[in-house]
């Protein structure tokens, strides 16, 4: 993931006097598509980058969330704990990471991770929390452990709602992921930063966008793969009181909520 911040599109020549025009004409511009500063390449070191910064939030909150969400123990400082991380201002984090560690990848990484951690974990801990007590006491009446009732009845029905935290995060972290550019790094933030530099705001308009659009794809992808990530029929099986394909009836069978 080793970027060489010397290289640089070279700057387009436009004939549209605004940034609108001008944006577009830097788009269409196929010298931009190509070579090792192309869009690309800038696009996939983007991802990269959030790829990184979401493995590591999630290795960290989503443990913790369901741990919390299962015990019932910890709320109040998972709330407390979300809310101090979503304050936090990522380039104000970002440079005080450079200033302890110096310049390099991980520095942004953890003011991207800082970032991504509360709707991870909110998510986790919300999902697990949310599922009727009535079906957990269930599956406990069939002798099944606190691991397998974690993780056969509590986390399929709890799925939605954590993958919706990691929809949130994800978003906010594609979104964010340009300051890493900031440090002589990559991704597409390397646009914008290179942009304002030279006062090429064509390059600026058009980085932005992309950016734009890049997380508007991912989310889609996301929301595509929740189809195949939850279970299927769980929502019409709670629905109707039946099972929910571990044994244990689904909230409704038990009297509790729809």
């Amino acid at each position: 993931m080793s970027v060489n911040p010397s290289l640089r599109l070279p700057l387009t020549d436009y004939t549209s006097t605004n940034a609108l025009g001008q944006g577009w004409e830097w788009l269409t511009d196929p010298a931009n598509w190509s070579g090792a500063a192309g869009i690309p390449v800038r696009t996939l070191e983007h991802l990269q980058y959030t790829g990184l910064a979401l493995l590591i939030a999630a290795a960290i909150a989503i443990p913790v969330g369901l741990l919390i969400g299962h015990t019932g123990r910890g709320q109040v400082t998972v709330v407390a704990l979300s809310g101090l991380l979503r304050a936090l201002p990522t380039l104000g984090m970002l440079t005080l990471f450079v200033l302890l560690a110096g310049l390099g990848l991980m520095p942004p990484i953890w003011a991207l991770v800082l970032l991504a951690v509360p709707p991870l974990l909110a998510g986790a801990y919300a999902g697990v929390a949310a599922v009727d007590r009535s079906v957990v006491d269930a599956a406990r009446s069939l002798g099944m452990t606190e691991a397998r009732i974690l993780f056969t009845v509590e986390l399929p029905n709890g799925m939605r709602v954590l993958l919706g935290g990691l929809r949130g995060a994800t978003l906010q972290v594609v979104a964010t992921a340009a300051v890493v550019a900031t440090i002589n790094l990559g991704g597409l933030g390397r646009y914008l930063i290179d942009g304002l530099a030279v006062g090429d705001y064509g390059r600026v308009f058009g980085g932005a966008v992309i950016i734009a659009l890049l997380a508007l794809a991912v989310d889609a992808v996301i929301a595509l793969a929740s189809h195949f990530l939850i279970p299927k029929g769980l929502g019409r099986r709670q629905a109707s009181g039946t099972s929910t394909g571990s044994g244990v009836p689904a909230a409704g069978a038990q009297g509790g909520k729809p």
